[in-house]
This record gives C-alpha cells, structure tokens and sequence, in this order.
C-alpha cells in the first residue's frame, strides 16, 4: 500500500542535519563613534563643526585592536575583545565578534549569551540577529531562527546570506512561496558565481507550488 503524499514529497529534500546556509557573520570594521560616557551624556571636550563629537585619537582603541588580532587569527583576539566590553568601546560589536569566536571553537552557550548581550545593548545589531538565527537554525529551531533573519534582513535588506538563510528556514518549515521570494531575493543580491547556489532549490520550490494546485 503506498503511503499518502506530504507537501515536501514534492520539493528538495531538505536534511535534518548539515543543512547547507551561510554561516556566521562578524562586524568587520568599527561603526560606533560614541564612546560609553557620551552615551551617558558626558560629552568630549573635542568637538567638531555644529557639534559633531570628534573624538581624539592618539592610539589605537581596544576594539580596532581586538578586530586586526581576530583578522589574523591571534587567539589573544578574544581578551581584546573583553578588553573592549570594559571599556566600553563598540561594546556590541566585541559582544558579537566574541561570540562567533565562541562558535569556532563549538562553544554554543557562550555564543549565544555574547550574541544576546549584544542585542541588549543594541536592540537593532544587525550581525547579532543574523547569528542568533544561525544558532536556533543549527539547533532545529526553525521559528525563532526566522525570525531573527527577519530582522536582520529589515536592518540591512542588501545583505544576500540573511535570504538564502531565510529561503531554506522557510522551506523547511513548508513555506515554500515564502521561500521561493527569499531565495529570489538572494540571487538578485548576490554575486553571479555565488547566486548559482539557490537554482537547485528554486527549481524543487517552483515545482513544489506548482504541484500544490
């Protein structure tokens, strides 16, 4: 007797494990201008044109010197990164470059805990969102991994992996026409040579909403 058919009979198979998605992402250069004091209200005696906070710089900060170790895989990147968090410098970004640190070494707890206190910090971290949903993704947590990819692609709609991220999540969980538009998304954004990635899978998801019907 044959077995009746499920909807993803008719799609890609898409594995419980090693699910192929891009992986996870750091903050690559330095984007907080503020430090920790001004953003308590305590304003630098420097200042530029109109107002503007121009910040003296006579040396290095600690997350600009955590970020050239993490580039060239010192593993002394990490107490720079903690160096940071205490001072206060791109406190966020050190969370979330801690915690793919944590990642590489399989570290999942702490990954999560640095990625959450970024996000905390700033609500709107984009890295952070795209790395916690890689986390709950790797877990099988499929509904929370979409969300955050959600959110990361609202924070920076021009980045292509969040939507090849969000194309499988979505796909997985049978959402396929969803699906379908982030993967389209993603190829529209990525590079020629890469955006060949998401044709397989176009194609099960074209075939499996066609077969819906």
């Amino acid at each position: 007797m044959e077995r009746p058919k499920k909807k993803l009979d008719n799609v890609i198979r898409f594995p419980t494990e090693n699910v192929p998605k891009f992986g996870f992402e750091r903050v690559k250069t330095r984007r907080q201008a503020v430090s920790e004091m001004e953003r308590e209200g305590q304003l630098s005696l420097f200042a530029g044109p109109g107002g503007q906070v121009v910040p003296l710089q006579t040396a290095i900060g600690a997350f600009d010197e955590a970020l050239l170790l993490d580039e060239r895989g010192d593993r002394r990147a990490a107490e720079a990164y903690r160096k940071a968090i205490r001072e206060g410098d791109c406190t966020a970004d050190a969370y979330c470059n801690l915690g793919v640190m944590h990642t590489r070494r399989g570290r999942t707890e702490e990954a999560f805990e640095c990625f959450t206190r970024a996000l905390k910090y700033d609500p709107r971290h984009f890295e952070s969102h795209y790395n916690v949903g890689n986390l709950y993704f790797e877990s099988g947590e499929l509904r929370p991994a979409r969300l955050h990819y959600e959110v990361a692609a609202e924070l920076d709609p021009e980045f292509p992996n969040v939507y090849f991220n969000l194309g499988i999540v979505t796909a997985m969980s049978e959402e396929f026409q969803v699906a379908l538009e982030a993967l389209t998304r993603y190829k529209e954004l990525a590079p020629a040579d890469e955006g060949c990635k998401a044709d397989e899978l176009l194609a099960g998801l074209q075939r499996s909403i066609s077969n819906q019907f």
